[in-house]
């Protein structure tokens, strides 16, 4: 019930068009119930008349009121067909863009372990179905119970008895009902679980085509993706043999309820208790009454689809993010940048920690470098700054304040990070450069480019910096992405600079001249650096060597390189490398 008042609540901005959907069908019920009555009464009353003159009249009255009758039913109809989908279309809207804003929120950790495929088949495919049931649902149950209760009422006025007997056997067809109702939503839960499988496994493949054909793989996903669709057509199988069995048991049904009508008919009429004319009408009654039950029958096939695929809705919106703003949160304001780390430690796992008891003080303005081996804690150091992740012990701050006390949104502004695995968004070079300032102007997108050594290469584009970059930027070299993501960072200019291992993908002549580039942008400001070319980071303030046991050295450049410890061999193996 909890799922279903969530499931209502999305009709409120919707009440006026809803109504109006219920009362067009209570008036296709009402002309669809009145039908029978009006055959019933040309039957009885007017084809029968002597006066042929005051017959035909009545017959042209009569045609002419089912006219009109028809003229609304004709309005309501189209009502029904285009608003009330043009309604269940606005909610699925809505639920898309509740889902994708719940979604922007939820943290790192949630995307760590949840694919993004399957992601994608709750926000198409699962939010379809959801629609469909918003809008035919409770309009298909509002005209099913009217006409089965109005039906029932009619029958029962024309004959008790054999309208006992249609109520014995409508009783067994809705206990047959639930009991495949039942089976049926297991089945769709099951549907739903494996072609999000499939739907994961497809993106999987095709974000990874390059590497695919690189290994001459395609036989290999192609056996993935197989197995995994034999398994969604297995579940799709068993749910149609329910469905068959459902269907055709429901058909038998109805069979019986005509036999009982004609048997039972036969013997009122053989007794004078039932005119031939009344059973015309009942039977036609029982047309009424039959094809409610056809649209209860597809109602709960659709309910089925509809509320598996919300419940997998609400699943998702109530995956609270785990870093949210604390209730007294504050702005941050003009921030200096020093940063402090006090016995922070962290865990992915909350079991094998990947940081342990860091304490370390960043002065505002100074270039602060991490190196050391992979998986030492460089990336997870520099994450926990902006919030990416929680530190489960010890804290953080920025200019004495906990960022735990500071707004995302603020503490996040004042941030810019330039990854090594450069990220570029569908669209032009204009676009994911501006990414940086959404409200930058064209010369301020420029100038950041030329800061970032990028404006040379944009410009020998044929569409200069409207050159559409293509999915993941695969239209651009790695330098030339990693030069516009630096160039997102000089539009943002942030007091607090993250770089991990922002040149990694450079030729040394670019960077070069970005090097030089990002230490201008590092002035007054605090920088901090993750570094795999040693080279790089000769000038930065303070070096932190970071492994798997923690901090092993700290100093400058050439106090590091006099200890001769670990630093120094990174140091020098590089340059016997080089």
């Amino acid at each position: 019930m909890d799922t279903i008042k969530k499931f209502i609540s999305y009709y409120k901005p919707y009440k006026g068009m809803f109504f109006t959907d219920m009362f067009c069908a209570l008036a296709l019920s009402g002309i669809d119930l009145a039908f029978p009555l009006i055959v019933n009464y040309l039957l009885d009353n007017v084809y029968t008349l002597q006066d042929k003159n005051t017959m035909i009249k009545l017959v042209v009255y009569i045609g002419l009121a089912l006219l009109a009758m028809y003229a609304v039913k004709y309005l309501c109809q189209y009502y029904i067909t285009s608003y009330g989908h043009i309604m269940g279309a606005k909610m699925e809207a809505n639920m898309r863009s509740d889902l994708f804003n719940h979604l922007q929120k939820l943290s790192f950790s949630y995307y760590d372990n949840t694919n993004t495929g399957k992601l994608m088949s709750r926000i198409v495919t699962d939010l379809f179905d959801i629609s469909e049931l918003a809008h035919h649902g409770p309009e298909d149950l509002f005209i099913s119970i009217l006409k089965i209760i109005g039906s029932f009422i009619i029958l029962l006025s024309i004959n008790v008895s054999i309208t006992l007997i249609l109520f014995v056997f409508t009783v067994l067809m809705v206990f047959f009902a639930i009991k495949y109702n039942k089976k049926m939503k297991s089945t769709f839960t099951r549907n739903r679980e494996k072609i999000a499988n499939v739907n994961a496994q497809i993106q999987d493949s095709l974000s990874g085509i390059r590497v695919v054909k690189s290994f001459a793989n395609e036989k290999v996903e192609g056996k993935k993706f197989h197995k995994g669709n034999l398994e969604f057509l297995e579940t799709k199988e068993a749910g149609y043999f329910i469905m068959g069995r459902f269907f055709s048991g429901n058909q038998f049904f109805q069979g019986l309820l005509y036999l009982s009508v004609i048997l039972t008919g036969g013997f009122a009429i053989s007794g004078g208790k039932l005119s031939p004319s009344n059973l015309v009408v009942y039977i036609l009654y029982i047309n009424i009454f039959i094809n409610p039950i056809d649209k209860l029958v597809n109602f709960t096939e659709q309910f089925q689809r509809g509320i598996t695929g919300f419940e997998r809705f609400i699943e998702v919106m109530e995956t609270e993010p785990e870093i949210v703003d604390s209730k007294n949160a504050i702005e941050l304001k003009n921030p200096k940048g020093n940063i402090t780390f006090n016995n922070v430690s962290f865990s992915y796992d909350n079991k094998n920690e990947v940081l342990k008891n860091i304490n370390i003080n960043i002065d505002a303005g100074k270039t602060f470098a991490l190196v050391g081996p992979s998986g030492g804690g460089k990336s997870t150091f520099c994450s926990l700054i902006p919030r990416f992740y929680e530190v489960y012990d010890g804290s953080i701050s920025v200019d004495g304040i906990d960022i735990k006390s500071i707004k995302l949104k603020s503490l996040r502004n004042f941030i810019g990070v330039v990854q090594q695995d450069v990220y570029m968004f569908s669209g032009t070079i204009r676009e994911n450069i501006a990414y940086g300032r959404t409200d930058a102007s064209e010369e301020e997108i420029i100038e950041a480019a030329r800061k970032a050594n990028a404006h040379e290469f944009i410009m020998e584009l044929e569409d200069g910096y409207d050159t559409y970059v293509g999915e993941r930027g695969v239209k651009l070299s790695g330098g030339q992405k990693q030069r516009v993501s630096i160039a997102r960072a000089f539009l943002k200019n942030p007091p607090i600079l993250i770089l991990d291992e922002a040149t990694s993908a450079l030729d040394n002549e670019s960077e070069k001249y970005i090097q030089k580039s990002l230490d201008e942008l590092a002035k007054n400001r605090t920088t901090i650096v993750i570094a795999h070319r040693l080279s790089t980071i000769r000038n930065a303030d303070e070096i932190v060597v970071l492994n798997d046991d923690g901090i092993q050295e700290r100093g400058t450049h050439e106090e590091l390189l006099s200890k001769n410890g670990m630093y120094a061999s990174l140091y020098n193996m590089q340059f016997e490398m080089f």
